[in-house]
């Protein structure tokens, strides 16, 4: 078995968030899966299997993913690092995986400094109400205050493909000062199937800082996340928070309190409901 690393949404090998791929999977169970998983120790390590339609020349992939601790329905920037690592193999192009949470396409173009972009397209979004006592206990676990919070970025649970509650941090210093009760928030998290928390601070319309704490996948932050990025998109088109007309781009900081920092694009299209998250992604030497 060949276990491939990249660090995703970045051109920097020890920026980014870093992945594990394992291009075939072929006879691996769940628990071989999570074994492998837990030993690379990165947030989440994606396995493919060739997808029913490849024998056709499509390139399509079943896809699953795994953290340390356990299976999630979808990890957005192994999906990027997976991508990036076949186009360097077959070439760029278009790709469908075939994950837990449904079908994402995800096209791959070479840049113009020879590096490969990846975009992957969401499966359908959904934005959720949540509740005070839900926010009051996540706010105590993490240490914060009602406070802390910015109004205008009002907290949400959010989908597109994993779910994610949304806090809006008032000050770039809250963002910077994460001192959570690990073992509390992954309970909270794990009763409400939460993969992460979506922390971020507005920098300007279209520019955020965020942060994701991911205690359920054994990890305390996850340097860029993917999956959170497409969720965020949606929860900022479904409050009217983004512009509309032509559609929109934001650009997602990540990784910066980590010393891993990361960039991830996301592009809301008028008339499509999906949200498109693109980025970098490079090879972990050795």
């Amino acid at each position: 078995m060949d276990i491939l690393r990249y660090a995703a949404f970045t051109t920097d090998p020890e920026g980014g968030n870093p992945a594990g791929v394992v291009l075939d999977a072929t006879g691996l169970d769940d628990a071989a899966m999570l074994a492998v998983a837990a030993e690379l120790g990165y947030a989440e390590t994606a396995f493919l299997t060739r997808g029913r339609n490849s024998a056709a020349g499509e390139r399509d992939y079943d896809v699953r993913y795994f953290s340390p601790k356990v299976e999630v329905p979808f990890c957005g920037h192994a999906t990027i690092a997976t991508a990036v690592a076949l186009a360097e193999r077959t070439g760029p192009g278009a790709l469908l995986f075939r994950t837990r949470a449904g079908e994402v396409p995800v096209d791959v173009e070479a840049e113009s400094d020879g590096s490969l972009r990846a975009t992957l397209t969401s499966v359908e979004p959904r934005v959720d109400p949540v509740s005070e006592e839900d926010v009051a206990e996540a706010l105590r676990l993490l240490r914060w205050s009602g406070n802390d919070l910015d109004p205008a970025l009002p907290p949400r649970i959010a989908y597109a493909g994993a779910r994610h509650l949304v806090l809006a941090a008032a000050t770039r210093g809250r963002l910077a000062e994460l001192a959570y009760d690990f073992e509390g928030l992954a309970a909270y998290m794990e009763a409400r199937e939460l993969v992460t928390l979506q922390l971020v601070w507005r920098e300007d319309a279209a520019t955020f800082h965020v942060r994701d704490p991911f205690p359920v996948g054994g990890i305390v932050e996850d340097p860029a996340t993917g999956a959170a990025a497409a969720a965020f998109g949606a929860y900022l088109r479904e409050l009217g928070l983004v512009g509309g007309g032509g559609g929109t781009v934001l650009t997602l900081h990540q990784g910066e309190d980590l010393g891993r920092p990361g960039v991830l694009r996301v592009e809301l299209r008028e008339g499509d409901r999906r949200v498109r998250v693109s980025g970098t992604a490079v090879v972990i030497p050795g």
